[in-house]
């Protein structure tokens, strides 16, 4: 299963993938400079330093051979169109949300939406950020109800891996039914035979 690691310029989703992946992630980070400080908002991101301009990759699997496979996106609005060609094939979509800036998570959840794929949400939750019931989470997103939410920390496996199997279970849920099998019982492949089922052929001897 090709998944999708979304979220707004800052949210963890690096840290995210590197907890979770049972490989060597592949992630394409760079220095951020002064040249990028007027369009990369380091408003309750005072301290960091780098960011992905590119793509994180990293794989894990989990109990059945059920094989997933991590695509964390640039959460810049520049890098939108390169976001749309890595979201190509996916079948799900985890968006990671930060409460100090929640309103900056529904650009994302409206690109998710266009592109068709049925995603969770997980609140990243940072030291110094407020903290607020599910519920109430659930009322500032306005999501589906049948959306997962939940709250994680990215840089603790078990509560991100919770997060990657609700997604998981969600997306398995929202795929079409399997069509029917052949009727065991059913007619042979072959045809009818031309001797047998013919009543007008005489008896032979």
């Amino acid at each position: 299963m090709k998944l999708v690691v979304a979220g707004p310029f800052g949210v963890g989703k690096t840290t995210l993938i590197r907890t979770l992946s049972e490989i060597a992630t592949l992630h394409t980070e760079e220095a951020m400079t002064e040249t990028g400080r007027p369009v990369d908002d380091l408003a309750g991101v005072p301290g960091k330093s780098t960011t992905t301009v590119a793509v994180d990759f990293g794989r894990l699997t989990l109990p059945g051979n059920v094989v997933l496979y991590m695509f964390g996106t640039p959460g810049q609005r520049r890098f939108f169109p390169l976001w749309q060609d890595i979201a190509r094939g996916a079948v799900g979509a985890l968006v990671l949300a930060d409460t100090r800036r929640l309103a900056d998570s529904f650009e994302i959840m409206d690109m998710v939406e266009e592109q068709g794929l049925p995603y969770a949400v997980a609140v990243n939750r940072f030291p110094d950020a407020p903290d607020h019931p599910v519920e109430v989470l659930r009322t500032h997103l306005d999501l589906h109800a049948a959306t997962p939410l939940l709250l994680c920390d990215a840089r603790e496996r078990d509560s991100s891996l919770d997060a990657l199997i609700a997604l998981a279970e969600h997306v398995l849920d929202a795929l079409p039914a399997a069509p029917a099998g052949p009727d065991p019982a059913g007619p042979d492949p072959a045809g009818p035979d031309p001797v047998t089922s013919d009543p007008a052929t005489p008896e032979q001897p």
